[in-house]
C-alpha cells in the first residue's frame, strides 16, 4: 500500500474499519506523520514499525480493531495508555473533540517527547500528554469513559477498573488476546475475548 487512502480502503473493505467517526479520524490523523524519518516509506504498510526504545507504532489494522472496540464518541474522555508515537493518542483527541479529554502516559520521557513533536502539528486542546507508569492510571483525571493500552500485561490493572465510569469501557491486551471489559456495576464486568495478537509488554514499575 502506497498511500494513505489505500491503507484506509482495505482497512474498510477487510471489515476492520467501520464506525464513520474512526473513519474519519484515521484520514486526518496520517499515520506517516508518527513514523519516524527511516521509516516513512513503509508508513502506509499494515506491519507494527519501530520507533525507538524497543517500542512499535502499532499495525494500523489492531488500531483499527481496537477502536472498535472501544467504541470512543465526542464529549467522552479516555485514558491512552502507552503514547508512544503519540499516533493513537491523535485519533482518539480527533475523534472526542473540543467538549471531550485524553490523557495519554507514556513511561519512556524520550518518546513522550518525540509524540509531542509528533501532535504539535496538530491544534488539540483536548489532549494531556503525561510522563509516567501507565500501569496506575492517571488518578487526577479520573474517572474515564473509555481506558485503551497499547502494551500487553498477564490481567486488566485494577487501577484502571477502579477509574473507569460505570458503564465504561476498557480495551487492552491481555497475553496474546485483546479483552474488552464493559463496567456493568460496582466492581462487575462483562468480559469479551479476542485472541491472536502480539504487543510489546506494558511495564510495571
Amino acid at each position: 500500500m502506497d498511500n494513505l487512502n489505500s491503507l484506509i480502503h482495505s482497512l474498510i473493505t477487510g471489515g476492520y474499519l467501520k464506525t464513520p467517526a474512526i473513519v474519519e479520524a484515521f484520514r486526518k490523523i496520517d499515520r506517516k506523520g508518527f513514523v519516524p524519518e527511516a521509516m516513512k516509506v513503509w508508513a502506509y504498510l499494515d506491519q507494527p514499525l519501530s520507533i525507538g526504545q524497543g517500542q512499535t507504532i502499532s499495525q494500523p489494522l489492531t488500531v483499527a480493531f481496537m477502536l472498535e472496540l472501544l467504541e470512543p464518541a465526542a464529549g467522552q474522555k479516555v485514558l491512552d495508555v502507552g503514547t508512544g508515537s503519540g499516533w493513537q493518542a491523535a485519533l482518539l483527541a480527533e475523534i472526542a473533540g473540543p467538549q471531550g479529554l485524553v490523557v495519554s502516559i507514556e513511561r519512556i520521557k524520550s518518546l513522550s517527547e518525540s509524540a509531542r513533536q509528533n501532535l504539535s502539528k496538530f491544534n488539540f486542546n483536548n489532549l494531556k500528554l503525561v510522563v509516567g507508569d501507565g500501569s496506575l492510571g492517571y488518578l487526577q483525571e479520573a474517572l474515564y469513559d473509555r481506558i485503551i493500552a497499547a502494551a500487553s500485561s498477564n490481567l486488566i490493572p485494577q487501577t484502571w477498573q477502579d477509574q473507569l465510569k460505570p458503564g465504561g469501557v476498557i480495551v487492552a491486551p491481555v497475553g496474546e488476546s485483546l479483552v474488552k471489559l464493559v463496567k456493568i456495576g460496582d466492581g462487575k464486568f462483562k468480559n469479551e475475548e479476542y485472541p491472536g495478537f502480539a504487543f510489546v509488554p506494558l511495564i510495571i514499575e
